[in-house]
């Protein structure tokens, strides 16, 4: 697929239309329009210089704003979003100055992303109105679609919305739009923040005459970019007992974190199976058999994660991924990793000791460009890269590679519907073109691909070790959170690192975890079809048979291979990086 920038004839016309149309009454301003004018002019110059519009566009784009919000002027409203970067600069940033502007005064308010989660579920369930607008993951599309409350964006900026859409919004523009969109093509979710999980590397290790000929010795091919998971075991195998020390420094080969800790379903719902090959082919999502493991009908209903029922969830496939997660965190990371959270290994890499990380969030690239931190030279330039992971032995072109986390507005229906159209408004005003730049530059979260392709972003990217390249390559959609598959997000997610939290122990194998963990999915999917809880694409699950019956099957559940570690293979990062860039050449 061919992936370029080219904004729309339609958008630049409706831009020229708006400036035009308030440029014209601008000659008889009322009192109020001037102060709001005076008020754009000052945010643009003061927050917003960055930017893919021009700075009159950006003022009347800003007008639109106050225009629109004059119904709710005065109204106070609460939002709410997890605690990444881009999220504190949305409510120490973005809501004041949406506030100055519409008199709409907003607190955005930042908690832990499973309180989000919880909150988002509490309100879902009582009908009570706790927030009115929720920043929240893509991964719960599937019971967004399903439940009957959450708003569906597609229908509601036709309707009650209508008047209140900003016409600049440009949908075309957003690069994750697919992630919080339905099986009937509606949007139900608006993102305004992605990242994606990559490879992380010591470039200046990796290209060292010395240790690459070491290498290329011992392993007999060339250190580079792993393209799939044998070498990196064998990379990690190298640098943790051969190199073992650099300037007097431990280092290790491998980082991960195993502590039983909700984080730690993250590690594992976040497509770490289908990155060793466990689902079908198609993205976003995998179509039968998405990367949880659930297989799906024709009619988009659940009908099993249990090979038993077609589903791959403790399919050979997963048993690998599980059995290596299991072994590199014990023979190739630093001891304490076992005992680590997610937030407590992230940072982790930045301190120097660290070769390689095949599951690495940008959302730490922030972290790692502080010219104080181990990985970057007297420069500040990065000593490390961010690749492609590699991919395991079931892994077939045409599938997912890894995962993405795109956090994107949602709103429900028992949110009085002024406050919930005054927090639409705001949720524009933080993707709105005049923001949105500025404010991937502080979060480093893209949303839109003409901030990717901005002249802002070529600038910053010598120092973002392959993020710009990366987000500007066509191969970044097969990066994708999860999908519709999975009919209740908060209820199942927590299953994951109550099951496998016991494997990265050594407490069960891979094989009893991940047995007992399909085997719950299963259940909670058909208590709550008994339930009668879904307005639609309800579970029907299959009935259980011979394992072997599906394994048989082409396609997910995919049989045991017979050599589930084949030949390394690398590739140079330089190399690597040209073919991406050709692939994705701006076309104007």
């Amino acid at each position: 697929m061919q992936k370029h920038y080219n904004k729309s004839s339609l958008t630049k016309f409706k831009l020229t239309t708006l400036a035009a149309g308030l440029l014209l009454a601008s000659g008889t301003l009322s009192a109020q329009e001037q102060d709001a004018r005076a008020i754009a002019e000052r945010l643009v110059d003061e927050h917003f210089q960055n930017s893919t519009l021009s700075r009159d566009e950006q003022i009347e784009e800003l007008m639109w704003f106050a225009k629109a919000a004059e119904p709710f002027r005065g109204m106070d409203i609460q939002t709410v979003a997890e605690g990444l970067t881009t999220h504190v600069y949305e409510s120490e940033v973005l809501a004041e100055a949406f506030s100055e502007l519409t008199g709409i005064n907003v607190t955005h308010n930042i908690i832990g992303e499973g309180d989000v989660v919880d909150t988002m579920q509490n309100q879902m369930q009582s009908g009570n109105s706790i927030y009115d607008g929720f920043v929240n993951d893509t991964d719960s599309i599937g019971t967004h679609i399903r439940y009957g409350t959450t708003i569906n964006l597609s229908e509601a900026m036709e309707n009650e919305w209508a008047d209140y859409t900003l016409p600049t919004l440009d949908l075309d523009d957003f690069i994750g739009l697919q992630y919080g969109t339905g099986p009937d093509g509606s949007i139900y979710q608006l993102p305004t923040q992605q990242f994606a999980n990559l490879y992380w590397f010591r470039h200046d290790w990796f290209t060292d005459p010395d240790l690459m000929a070491q290498f290329k010795e011992i392993y007999g091919y060339e250190l580079g970019v792993p393209t799939n998971w044998t070498a990196y075991e064998d990379i990690a195998e190298f640098f943790t007992e051969h190199v073992g020390e650099i300037d007097g420094t431990k280092i290790y080969g491998h980082m991960d974190y195993g502590r039983r800790d909700p984080s730690l379903g993250w590690r594992f719902h976040d497509s770490w199976l289908s990155m060793a090959g466990m689902g079908s082919k198609g993205v976003p999502f995998g179509n039968p058999v998405d990367d949880w493991g659930i297989r799906v009908n024709e009619d988009s209903q659940p009908v099993g994660a249990s090979v038993s029922r077609g589903g791959a969830t403790n399919s050979p496939a997963s048993v690998f991924a599980m059995q290596k997660a299991v072994d590199w965190l014990r023979d190739y990371a630093p001891e304490e990793a076992q005992g680590m959270t997610f937030g407590e290994a992230g940072p982790v890499p930045a301190q120097g000791h660290i070769a390689q990380q095949i599951f690495w969030y940008t959302a730490f690239t922030a972290d790692m460009t502080d010219p104080s931190v181990a990985v970057t030279d007297d420069e500040g330039n990065p000593l490390w890269r961010m690749a492609p992971s590699p991919t395991g032995p079931y892994w077939e072109e045409g599938m997912k590679v890894g995962y993405q986390d795109v956090g994107a507005w949602t709103f429900f229906d028992s949110t009085p519907e002024d406050r919930r159209t005054a927090a639409w408004l705001f949720a524009q005003f933080t993707v709105a073109k005049t923001t949105s730049l500025e404010k991937l530059m502080h979060g480093l979260t893209p949303i839109r691909e003409s901030d990717i392709f901005s002249e802002q972003m070529t600038e910053m990217a010598p120092k973002l070790g392959g993020l710009v390249e990366f987000y500007r390559s066509p191969n970044e959609s097969n990066w994708t959170p999860t999908g519709t598959n999975v009919p209740d997000y908060p209820r199942m997610a927590p299953l994951w690192w109550q099951n496998l939290a016991p494997v990265m122990s050594g407490e069960v194998t891979p094989q009893e975890g991940l047995d007992k963990l399909a085997a719950d999915l299963d259940s909670t999917m058909n208590r709550l079809a008994r339930a009668n809880v879904f307005d639609s694409y309800a579970p029907v699950l299959n009935e259980e048979q011979d394992p072997q019956v599906w394994l048989d099957q082409e396609g997910a559940p995919k049989a045991k291979l017979d050599n589930e570690m084949p030949q390394g293979t690398t590739i140079p990062y330089d190399e690597m990086m040209e073919a991406w860039m050709a692939a994705g050449t701006r076309q104007e």
